[in-house]
């Protein structure tokens, strides 16, 4: 996965905006997926507000969300201290 390999390697090449992550939303998804990397549990993550961290329902409920940009988002969730299913995408 894109945002996988973007966080184990740091390495932008071949990103396209279409098809992969954003190259002007790298700087903020490098903090916010090390900030997850470090996290046990959604109270561990001492986000800022422009980040709007919350809780998601419905059919997601369980999951979270993080603002990167705009309508983008990093979505996640927790399975005992790890974090899981996360996802970046353009979520309205």
């Amino acid at each position: 996965m894109g945002i996988e390999k973007f966080f184990r390697t740091g390495s932008k090449a071949g990103i396209q905006p279409k098809h992969g992550i954003q190259p002007k939303h790298a700087e903020k998804l490098s903090l916010q997926l090390f900030a997850l990397n470090r996290a046990k549990s959604p109270q561990d993550l001492s986000a800022p507000a422009g980040w709007n961290l919350h809780p998601l329902s419905g059919e997601l409920t369980g999951h979270w969300s993080m603002k990167v940009s705009g309508n983008w988002r990093l979505t996640f969730a927790f399975e005992d201290e790890d974090v899981i299913l996360v996802d970046y995408q353009d979520y309205h």
